[in-house]
C-alpha cells in the first residue's frame, strides 16, 4: 500500500481493534501483531487540508498557510479555555459552531496514571484509545468546548492534564476506582463549577452517573526501554509489530507515534 497517513482508526471490542488509514485504503493492523511490518517514508509530505505538498508538517498534517488560517489549527484547540468565539473572532465561525458550540465532556482516565481530559461527545471512547487510557470515565457533560476548557483547568490544579506516554506505553497501570476518584475531586472545585453555571447558564453543567469503561490493547509485549522512530531522521520503520497502544505502534526496534505522521506518504509492507 501506498499513500499518506492519517491517524489510526480504531473500534472498542474486548480488545481494541485497529486499521492504519493509507491514502485511501485501510490496513488492518491486529492480524499483523507478531509479524514483520515495514514502513517507507517517500520524502514527501501532503497537507491533509488542502492537498499542496509541503516541506514540513504543521499542526498535525497542514502546510503552514493552512495551519495559519485553519480553526482547527488555533491556539484555542489546544487550550479551549480561550475560546474567542464569542467575540467575533473565531477563524471560521461555521466550524466553530459544528465542533466548539456543542456538548463535551469532561471525563477521568488511567493513562500514564489519574488525569482528566476534554472531548467532544462524539468522540468517545475514541479520545481515550488514542490516549492509550486502559480505563475512563465521563463525569460531566457541558454546553460548549470553552465550558470544558474551564472546568478542566480546575480540576488540573488537583490531578495531571497530560499523559506521561512513556509510562503509558511501558505497561497496562493498576486499576483506579474512577468513581471514587470523581467523588473526592468534584466537592474539591465545586465552588468554580458554580461560578460557571452562574455564568453561562444553569444548563451548562451536567453530572453524569456513568460506569467506568475498560480498555484492553493489541499488545504481545510492551518495551522495556522507549526508542522513538521519526520518518524525519530515517525513513524506513521496520521490525516485528509487538503491540498498538494509543496512537503508537509498537515494533521490536522501538515505538512510533503514527498521529505525529499525519499527511506522510508512505510504503506499507506486511
Amino acid at each position: 500500500m501506498q499513500g499518506t497517513l492519517s491517524k489510526m482508526k480504531s473500534t472498542l471490542n474486548d480488545v481494541v481493534d485497529y486499521h492504519l488509514p493509507i491514502g485511501d485504503q485501510r490496513l488492518h493492523l491486529n492480524p499483523l501483531i507478531g509479524k514483520h511490518l515495514k514502513l517507507t517514508h517517500t520524502g514527501n509530505i501532503f497537507c491533509q487540508s488542502c492537498g499542496k505538498k509541503t516541506k514540513k508538517s504543521y499542526s498535525q498534517g497542514h502546510c503552514f498557510p493552512c495551519m495559519k488560517k485553519l480553526a482547527s489549527c488555533d491556539m484555542c484547540i489546544m487550550k479551549p479555555e480561550t475560546c474567542h468565539y464569542s467575540k467575533g473572532t473565531c477563524r471560521e465561525p461555521q466550524w466553530g459552531e459544528e465542533n466548539c458550540m456543542v456538548p463535551h465532556y469532561v471525563y477521568l482516565s488511567n493513562t500514564s496514571g489519574l488525569k482528566v481530559g476534554i472531548t467532544r461527545h462524539t468522540q468517545l471512547p475514541t479520545r481515550w484509545i488514542d490516549q492509550g487510557a486502559t480505563q475512563a470515565l465521563a463525569i460531566l457533560k457541558v454546553k460548549t468546548r470553552q465550558i470544558s476548557g474551564l472546568v478542566e483547568v480546575a480540576i488540573a490544579e488537583l490531578v495531571a492534564d497530560k499523559t506521561n506516554w512513556r509510562a503509558m506505553l511501558k505497561g497496562n497501570n493498576v486499576e483506579i476506582d474512577l468513581v471514587d476518584q470523581a467523588a473526592a475531586l468534584l466537592p474539591e472545585v465545586k465552588a468554580k463549577l458554580a461560578e460557571i453555571t452562574a455564568e453561562y447558564g444553569d444548563d451548562a453543567i451536567e453530572y453524569l452517573d456513568n460506569n467506568i469503561v475498560d480498555i484492553h490493547f493489541p499488545v504481545d509485549a510492551f518495551p522495556t526501554k522507549i526508542s522513538s522512530h521519526n520518518f524525519d531522521k530515517e525513513p524506513v520503520v521496520e521490525g516485528i509489530l509487538q503491540g498498538i497502544k494509543g496512537q503508537y505502534l509498537i515494533f521490536d526496534t522501538g515505538v512510533i507515534n503514527i498521529r505525529k505522521f499525519t499527511s506522510y506518504e508512505v510504503i506499507a509492507e506486511a
